[in-house]
């Protein structure tokens, strides 16, 4: 027999030739080198593109890259499509992308992309969909995007995107969908977008849009859904908007308009209208609106005249909202009688206009909720009938508490703990499989109210998904202002098996991915948020393309691959007999985790996996917020529960001991102003602790215009006066004492009813307990933390930590709130500004006019207070108990007192202030009985802040 032998040498030269040789027939030699310099600009803390650069793109599977598994004429194959969705990516986009000429599909959506958009982007003419939305993205849109013929889908939307509408994006011409939403984009909208005549949706909502509105838009032929909620133009709306031909949304709230409302009863699909928030005027159009109706909202206008008699006529209504008019008349009920309510509800809201008497008997369906508050109706006081909808009771908002399955199963029969569950609607008892979890958010949606559209939704997305009814769980859902997030879980077949294949997860991904769902005017525009892979389907590597290779080239990577990996399997022995290794591996984050178990009395230890879970695994879609400890993740428990996860990054991860410390210490702090520890996490070297969650955000995104809505004085006030509690709590209540030293507005968080939760105690001490003499100190001595601008200047140079360094911040937020200044802007400091202001007698000039009219004395007595909590010697600031006591007062001669004393009088337990100055006897739950106090004599100390 005869004998070969082959140097190493030459088995090496050989591995590369047949690589080379492979390589040459798969992906084009450009398209390598385009993917990896977008990998160069991008980073990857997850190690999503470990795989990048490690053999061939589209035959070594790619994270993210699909190819088309047919060989092209140039003998290459081609990238067709980058899907990046949600992968936590950073960085920007590589111009090269550009050189992937026949990309069909760049998806980087849902991760932390900064820069510019390349105008390079512009040049693949093969593009359909270019989705960016959901990233850090800011400059200019460039004017190259509109060279897009093919493109199909353009999301750039929650963004920070600046400058014009490019015209040249009426050369779109095949656009259906442009997402342009959540930026901070101006100017004037181009006309020439009406000559877009493929367009089915325009979201421009949420940017600093300005001019008039286009009168043109309403010869788009197909235009569905017309979104330009929260800009400002001038002008009024075109009369040509009521012509219309397919229109099913109409949405321009809050945008400075004028003028009157134009009759849109033409328009033969219109389901929603929204045109509250603007400063229209006149009478309401009497025409009959479209059938189809279910929204329609002008309230905070100028309208006048009555309540059209058409609107009774709206077999679909679910929202009437009229309220803060000059509205006039009579209230009609047959704007219900004629209407059946099945699984159906109806907010009607006639709130601050001008009616006088009701026609017909007022007795609604419990279906219907109506308001009639602030009209003179209501301050007749004739009948107990009317009485009972003069309040300010609110309506159902449509987010459900999704039952779970009902059927009692054995749990030991689920295996949970490797994301199992049964199956809630099976047709076979206590079917028990592992769920698909995608998160899916309508970007505009036509109605208010979901229950009634629940079940055809279903049915609308199974049929498009091809699943049957019972594989898809609706597992909650929520309103996020116009837009509707929701949680599904797709199951697969029952008595097949218990988990879907990588064919059929990759098909239903594809569709998802691929928007190749049927347009509905109902449920409008969809985005995917995440889709989640878990459990069995963790490991899942799909492949991206079938290509079909020559039995010659076959054998020649299998000998090729056979001679690499003897050669290099050779080299790798010889180098490690010739070295000692001197590795010692370094500690993972699991590492810094002791295993001890932690149990805390009445507080939640919750599972990594259950924390994976709630946030569909720290989504970037569900993270509301980040500071220094880490970032803050909206999470939904197993219970519906809605949470606040705040996750350790890897560098602040402190010890057990004193991670278990902190936890103890805020397991203590409970009152109706602090906001809650429900649990908390440490496992899998991880820390975590899980808050109640405050659905309407910080004090300083309302402050700063961020809401699109301002708070008035009254509100402000009420704020203040929750703050100021929760910190009197914390000084006077918990044992020991608490300092928080970061109270700042960011730190003040608003539920669902704009109480005031102080929140963040990551940087707050204890506060000084017996020396062994047997005497408190009066401060703690440590180094300076907290927020330039809230620092208390004394504590700032002794490192002299009291409760008076607490009411110095406080007395800033204070500020704050009275002007919407934040604390340090262009190098002016908010205490010396209103100082000055207050001095000169010019205080009401930089009062904040977003906050509506105010009595000037109580404003007058809140300024006053706010400079004393900011006095430079902490000796003359007034103690938490006196802050409370002046806020309270102020709070009593507001002309409305009686209805906030009593909506207040309902969220705390109605005990009053002691007389005593002694702190020992003070209830947190304190009510509005106390009388005014004389902390305030009306002159205020000189303040000079550092």
């Amino acid at each position: 027999m005869l004998k070969l032998r082959v140097p190493i040498s030459a088995l090496v030269l050989s591995c590369c030739y047949f690589a080379y040789l492979v390589e040459a027939r798969v992906t084009a030699p450009s398209e390598v080198n385009a993917l990896i310099a977008v990998k160069s600009k991008l980073v990857d803390p997850m190690k999503h593109l470990a795989n990048w650069e490690k053999g061939d793109p589209c035959t070594s599977n790619w994270t993210g890259v699909l190819c088309n598994g047919t060989v092209g004429t140039d003998g290459y194959l081609h990238v067709y499509e980058i899907q990046l969705l949600n992968m936590n990516l950073s960085g920007s986009i590589a111009p090269a992308v550009a050189q992937l000429s026949r990309l069909q599909i760049l998806d980087f959506m849902w991760n932390e992309l900064t820069g510019s958009i390349p105008k390079e982007i512009g040049s693949i003419a093969s593009l359909r969909l270019l989705l960016l939305n959901g990233n850090k993205l800011s400059g200019s849109l460039p004017d190259e995007l509109g060279y897009l013929s093919k493109l199909n889908r353009l999301q750039v939307d929650e963004n920070q995107i600046s400058g014009p509408i490019p015209k040249s994006f009426a050369s779109l011409s095949s656009a259906k969908h442009l997402h342009l939403n959540n930026n901070t984009i101006s100017g004037q909208i181009p006309a020439e977008l009406s000559n877009i005549a493929t367009l089915l949706h325009l979201l421009l909502d949420n940017n600093k849009l300005a001019g008039y509105l286009p009168q043109e838009f309403s010869l788009l032929p197909v235009l569905r859904i017309l979104q330009l909620d929260n800009n400002n133009f001038n002008g009024e709306i075109p009369a040509s908007y009521g012509e219309f031909p397919n229109l099913a949304k109409l949405s321009i709230r809050n945008c400075s308009l004028e003028g009157s409302i134009p009759d849109l009863s033409q328009i033969p699909n219109l389901r929603f209208l929204d045109l509250s928030h603007n400063q229209l005027s006149g009478p309401i159009p009497s025409n009959k609106l479209s059938a189809n109706m279910t929204t329609v909202d002008l309230s905070n206008n100028l309208l006048d005249g009555s309540i059209p008699a058409s609107f009774s006529d709206l077999p679909s209504l679910q929202r009437l909202s009229l309220e803060n008019n000059s509205l006039t008349g009579s209230v009609p009920v047959n704007i219900w009688q004629n209407m059946t309510f099945i699984s159906r509800k109806m907010l009607i809201d006639l709130q601050k206009n001008s009616f006088s008497n009701v026609v017909g008997d007022l007795n609604p369906p419990e279906n219907v909720t109506l308001r009639l508050g602030g009209n003179p109706v209501c301050s007749k006081g004739n009948t107990t009938n009317i009485s009972r909808f003069c309040g300010n009771e609110s309506g159902d908002d449509g987010t459900p508490g999704n039952s779970a399955n009902s059927t009692s199963c054995p749990p030991q029969s689920c295996p949970t703990d490797n994301f199992f569950e049964y199956v809630p609607s099976s047709p076979v008892e206590c079917f028990c499989a592992s769920p698909l979890r995608i998160g899916y958010r309508l970007k505009s949606p036509s109605f208010s109210y979901f229950p009634p559209y629940e079940y055809p939704f279903e049915v609308y997305l199974t049929r498009s998904l091809n699943l049957e009814l019972y594989q898809l769980h609706i597992d909650s859902y929520a309103w996020e202002g116009p837009r509707m997030r929701m949680y599904l879980k797709l199951f697969p077949e029952v008595n097949v098996s218990r988990t879907f294949n990588e064919i059929e997860v990759q098909r239903i991904k594809g569709i998802f991915t691929s928007w190749d769902f049927p347009g509905d005017d109902l449920y409008g525009p969809y985005e995917l948020l995440n889709f989640t892979l878990l459990g069995p389907y963790k490991t899942m590597i799909f492949p991206n393309q079938k290509v079909n290779i020559s039995k010659g080239i076959l054998v020649a990577i299998v000998l090729s691959s056979i001679a690499c990996v003897t050669a290099i399997s050779a080299m790798i022995t010889f180098l490690v007999t010739r070295r000692k290794t001197r590795y010692q591996p370094s500690l993972s984050r699991k590492n810094l985790s002791s295993k001890v178990s932690m149990k805390l009395e009445g507080m939640k230890a919750f599972t990594f996996r259950e924390m994976a879970v709630a946030t569909d695994n720290f989504n970037r879609s569900t993270q509301v917020g980040q500071g220094g400890y880490g970032k803050v993740y909206k999470g939904n428990l197993y219970d519906n529960t809605v949470v606040a996860v705040k996750r350790a990054e890897e560098g602040s991860l402190q010890g057990q001991k004193e991670f278990l410390t902190e936890i103890k210490m805020l397991s203590r702090l409970h009152h109706r102003n602090l906001v809650s520890l429900v649990g908390y996490c440490n496992e899998e070297g991880e820390q975590m602790l899980v808050y109640e969650f405050m659905p309407n955000g910080t004090l300083r995104d309302w402050l700063s215009g961020k809401t699109k809505e301002y708070l008035n004085f009254s509100m402000r006030l009420r704020i203040a006066l929750g703050s100021a509690k929760g910190i009197l709590y914390l000084h006077t209540e918990a044992h020991p004492p608490v300092f928080h030293r970061d109270i700042k507005a960011s730190n003040i968080l608003l539920d669902s009813k704009l109480t005031a939760k102080v929140a963040d105690f990551g940087l707050s001490r204890l506060a000084p307990v017996l020396d062994d003499e047997g005497t408190v100190p009066h401060h703690v001595s440590t180094i300076v933390k907290g927020t330039p601008g809230y620092l208390d200047p004394e504590y700032f140079l002794t490192h002299k930590l009291t409760d008076k360094s607490d009411v110095y911040s406080l007395g800033v937020v204070f500020l704050e709130l009275l002007t919407g200044m934040q604390p340090i802007s262009h190098g002016k400091n908010i205490v010396r500004e209103v100082n000055m202001a207050h001095r000169a007698g010019m205080m009401f000039s930089i009062i904040d006019s977003r906050m509506g009219s105010y009595p000037s004395e109580c404003v007058e007595r809140f300024v006053a207070l706010a400079l004393l909590c900011c006095y430079d010697n902490p000796e003359k600031r007034p103690s938490m108990l006196d802050v409370v006591r002046e806020l309270e007062s102020i709070l009593k001669m507001m002309p409305d007192a009686d209805a906030i004393l009593s909506e207040m009088a309902s969220v705390y337990s109605g005990k009053s202030l002691p007389s005593s100055s002694s702190h020992a006897s003070m209830d947190p739950y304190i009510s509005s009985s106390v009388s005014g106090s004389d902390l305030i004599s009306g002159v205020v100390p000189t303040v000079t802040p550092r």
